[in-house]
């Protein structure tokens, strides 16, 4: 006979265990038990024709058997695994081809339910998800899911108590690259997916074969494999030894902001209130210059200042060392960055994001600063976003319509009842900027070697956190400080009533001019 007769009755069987048992678990375990007593049997029936009844015959006995057993510790059968099975089979090489069959059979029906392990726990999809994606009834996923369960532990029986409890990582880069997110994806959308991250979250610390990851993320090596060749052809993960595997980028957790939060404010205490008095002025002398300040108030320009200040000092005299970006599988330079912080620990950073209309005009940026307290998030302008700005700017019009309209829903221009146009971002010319430098130089500079001894100590703590393998990044990650210690400054001005606090809602970005052009309207 055809030995794949009996996948056609699979779920018929398992319909027949859930009306003679009180439980998921149960059918689950009395259709296991069946099938495979049939699959023991099977090379008895001489009689094609009388499959059906001879099926029902030994359900009806095993369900019996079954029953009589509830009290006693049952055998778990697992017949997705490519195993020997304990029967007493006859010499024929007919039967073996029909039980070869029947258990190659059977292991692939295991990727059905492996399928619905890993878009339930990893790619957080419902049951009723799952039945639409894979076009199967609601009432099979649930029994799949259980024995999917059932099959991964009975497989994995050593896997580590993390197995399917996913981790959940937030990825992002930093570097250089011609991006938008759409038509130019950013490279983390080829590894944003919840299994990648718990592979690259188990082999942070140290190198991890598939099978330990298989065990760590409970699913089997061959899902992990093919993750992995993923992962690697995106350079996110690299083969540290041979079939050893571990994650090429910083993942920042909790141990980062313990350490700020214990550390940071202590570390400046030596030179804090001359850096505040220092900054105090600066913003004094800043406002009396003529720049476009989009109408924003002193006590938030403040912010603007001391963020551009200590940019300025990092470039011209911080000794902290900054390794270059290798070139990318997209050609660009840039590494990944991965975070897994809770949120209850503070840690010391400025994010600074920058753009320019290099590939159209060429002689404006646009430079954010994010994570100063009190200040909103928002995000670079693309070229077109700087372009309308730029016109606004200089000539007090544009003829680029679709971008402006983009522009003003986004928030970085405001049309005003009178139909004028009003950029929200204050906005620097190549002198007006180096008028600036003039006043960091005579305020902040005289202060900057206390203040980068102290920054230089704690960067040593704080590169000690960081896996021995990635060092580049993490020197990367400790000359960023140099700026993001002006957080902690700014924390303590404002603790100490010092300052303002910034107006809510307030975004702490500029326009700055690098090509000469007609000066700007004010």
């Amino acid at each position: 006979m055809k030995p794949d007769i009996i996948e056609d009755y699979i779920e018929k069987v398992y319909g027949y265990a859930v009306n003679h048992t009180y439980s998921r678990d149960e059918a689950d375990e009395l259709s296991q038990e069946i099938l495979l007593t049939v699959i023991r049997q099977l090379p008895k029936l001489r009689d094609d024709s009388k499959f059906e009844s001879w099926l029902w015959g030994i359900a009806h006995n095993t369900a019996k058997a079954f029953c009589r057993s509830m009290g006693k510790k049952r055998t778990l059968y697992s017949y997705d695994v490519l195993r020997d099975m304990p029967y007493e089979e006859p010499d024929e090489s007919e039967n073996e081809e029909i039980y070869d069959f029947l258990r190659t059979k059977i292991a692939m029906l295991s990727e059905i339910y492996r399928d619905i392990i890993i878009l339930y726990y990893y790619d957080g999809l419902s049951v009723k998800e799952i039945s639409e994606k894979l076009n199967i009834p609601e009432g099979t996923v649930t029994w799949r899911l259980s024995a999917g369960r059932k099959k991964l532990k009975k497989e994995l029986d050593d896997m580590n108590e993390t197995a399917l409890r996913p981790v959940c990582m937030k990825l992002g880069f930093y570097g250089n690259g011609d991006y938008d997110g759409k038509r130019k994806p950013f490279p983390t959308v080829y590894i944003d997916d919840a299994l990648s991250q718990n592979i690259l979250y188990y082999s942070y610390e140290k190198p991890r074969t598939a099978e330990e990851l298989a065990k760590l993320c409970g699913v089997p090596a061959y899902y992990i494999e093919d993750k992995i060749s993923r992962l690697l052809k995106y350079e996110a993960i690299a083969e540290a030894a041979k079939g050893k595997y571990q994650t090429d980028f910083v993942i920042l957790s909790d141990k980062h902001g313990i350490y700020c939060e214990e550390n940071a404010e202590k570390t400046l205490m030596p030179v804090m209130e001359e850096l505040i008095a220092a900054l105090k002025e600066i913003s004094r002398q800043a406002m009396k210059l003529d720049f476009y300040k989009a109408e924003k108030s002193e006590g938030d320009l403040f912010y603007l200042f001391g963020a551009l200040a200590f940019s300025y000092a990092s470039e011209k005299y911080c000794s902290l060392p900054y390794p270059w970006f290798k070139k990318r599988f997209d050609g660009n330079e840039w590494s990944y960055l991965g975070n897994m912080e809770t949120g209850r620990y503070k840690r010391v950073g400025i994010g600074v994001q920058y753009s320019a209309n290099l590939g159209s005009r060429g002689s404006c940026s646009h430079k954010v600063f994010n994570f100063l307290p009190g200040i909103a998030s928002r995000q670079m302008m693309y070229a077109d976003y700087i372009n309308v700005c730029q016109d606004i700017l200089f000539d007090g019009k544009t003829d680029d319509i679709n971008s402006l309209a983009y522009a003003i829903k986004d928030g970085y221009i405001v049309r005003r009842e009178d139909g004028s146009l009003f950029v929200t971002t204050p906005a620097f010319t190549i002198d007006q900027t180096e008028s600036f430098h003039r006043i960091v130089e005579n305020c902040l500079i005289p202060h900057i070697e206390k203040y980068a001894a102290l920054v230089y100590r704690f960067a040593e703590g704080y590169k000690a956190l960081f896996p021995k393998h990635l060092q580049d990044d993490a020197d990367r990650l400790c000359q960023n400080l140099f700026v993001g210690m002006y957080a902690v400054i700014a924390v303590y001005a404002q603790r100490t009533g010092q300052i303002e606090m910034p107006t809510k809602g307030c975004y702490c970005d500029v326009i700055q001019e690098f090509q000469p052009c007609s000066a700007m309207q004010d």
